[in-house]
């Protein structure tokens, strides 16, 4: 799911992680007078101003009657953490009652809220785009529901207003209760396609929907329209299922386990539509752009171990996509979202791709809550290197030749809604030259959402 997007938390974070103008509550135990084995006779929560009982019970793995174990706790910890609305979560447990037995406790979960509201700047970066600024107004926790809702407006910074996107995102974990989790987003772009090289008005609406079956098992839906408006233009419907096997032990920041998740997605046939002559302007060949009818099979594949404060990552993001694949639709490689060792071009174009990342990620600083004019946020600071593999290719199978290697290095700060910003440095031996990135989120998260 596409998580908040507003660039003031780039800016605000960094800013107060560096300038140290707010004080961390790292020394905080997390557990706190709760002896294992302890029988829970009563559940408290403190802290919750925003957000309903129910959304922090249905992650809960202690509960009334059962012995408490602070190894649920730790796997409580993170999917709480996941939830994204947290600076900071503690259990402590006391005594039930003056002649209650002395092994039964009442446990009491504290938390602290990230802020709701975010009236502020909007900030985008992509491959294709490079960074876009806007504003934006969000609210990550719609009725204490966790439900996330935000608008944006965003134009490119060199030059100004010369691209403009309009967006609007929604999503949530949960849906009535039920563990189904969704993602709305609208967007209507007035934009030129350099690395493509055409002229992009295109309007997209994109549901896609993750149904937990049963623990570390859920199917998976997408349903999207594209309408492109550019001199005449296509309108394209897509529809997809999947499912996915999630064995980490947490969606942001993850330190260990597995995901593989497999995506069989149709798009098209594409429906063309005409403008007459006198709409193109005097002087101007009109065009269209065709239609496509292709297959989409997706291949997500992730695994990472920690040792100590080293966390090693191999990922593999693999996209063949058999049929009528048109060249707006190509696939682009180069920059922080896709290549980290040249920038994209239209000499990295391809129907077809793979990504291929192994990661080693030294925890520097680990996460620390934090607050400033009554703001409650958090952050931490990674150092990574790595190495890129990257395979773009249009028919049969990839060879040597439509292969690329690339190792990096940078620094990542660790934050709320965007999971991370990254700073790195990218160097190929093809290019011969290193190359500056600043990314938003995890690299392998950016690479699903980059192409519209």
């Amino acid at each position: 799911m596409l998580r908040c997007k507003s660039l003031c938390l780039v800016l605000f974070f960094a800013a107060l992680s560096f300038a140290e103008v707010a004080a961390p509550d790292s020394g905080k135990a997390a557990v706190s007078g709760c002896a294992e084995g302890t029988v829970i006779a009563q559940v408290d929560f403190k802290g919750l101003e925003h957000t309903k009982p129910r959304v922090v019970e249905r992650e809960l793995l202690n509960r009334v009657g059962e012995a408490f174990s602070k190894e649920k706790f730790e796997i409580e910890k993170a999917r709480l953490q996941d939830l994204d609305l947290f600076t900071e979560i503690t259990v402590s447990c006391d005594k039930v009652g003056e002649l209650a037995e002395p092994t039964s406790i009442k446990l009491t979960y504290h938390f602290k809220e990230i802020f709701r509201w975010i009236p502020a700047p909007a900030g985008k970066k992509t491959d294709r785009d490079g960074l876009m600024l806007g504003l934006a107004l969000a609210n990550i926790n719609v009725l204490g529901e966790d439900i996330r809702l935000e608008v944006q407006y965003r134009t490119t910074v060199d030059p100004f207003f010369d691209k403009n996107e309009v967006a609007f995102y929604a999503s949530s974990p949960y849906l009535f209760g039920t563990p189904l989790g969704w993602n709305f987003e609208f967007l209507m772009t007035d934009s030129y396609d350099e690395i493509r090289d055409f002229p992009e008005r295109s309007l997209l609406w994109d549901f896609d929907v993750d149904y937990e079956v049963k623990e570390h098992f859920s199917l998976l839906g997408t349903a999207a329209l594209r309408m492109i408006s550019t001199w005449g233009g296509a309108i394209l419907p897509e529809i997809g299922a999947g499912i996915a096997l999630d064995y980490r032990d947490s969606k942001l920041d993850t330190r260990k386990g597995t995901y593989f998740e497999y995506m069989l997605t149709h798009v098209g046939a594409g429906s063309n539509f005409m403008v007459s002559n006198s709409e193109c302007g005097e002087g101007l060949e009109c065009s269209s752009l065709k239609g496509e009818n292709y297959w989409e099979l997706l291949t997500d594949a992730r695994a990472y171990k920690t040792f100590g404060r080293f966390i090693t990552g191999a990922t593999a993001l693999v996209r063949y996509r058999p049929g009528d694949v048109e060249f707006y639709d190509y696939y682009y490689h180069g920059g922080a979202n896709t290549f980290r060792g040249h920038e994209a071009d239209s000499g990295s174009l391809g129907v077809h791709e793979a990504l291929l990342t192994l990661e080693e990620r030294f925890v520097l600083m680990e996460r620390h809550a934090a607050s400033i004019w009554g703001i409650n946020f958090f952050y931490g600071v990674q150092l990574v290197a790595g190495f890129d593999g990257s395979l773009l290719w249009d028919k049969g199978r990839p060879g040597w030749d439509n292969y690329e290697g690339a190792v990096y290095g940078g620094i990542h700060l660790v934050i709320p809604a965007l999971d991370r910003i990254r700073f790195e440095v990218g160097y190929s031996p093809d290019k011969g030259e290193p190359v500056f990135y600043f990314g938003l989120f995890d690299k392998v998260t950016s690479s699903r959402w980059r192409s519209r």
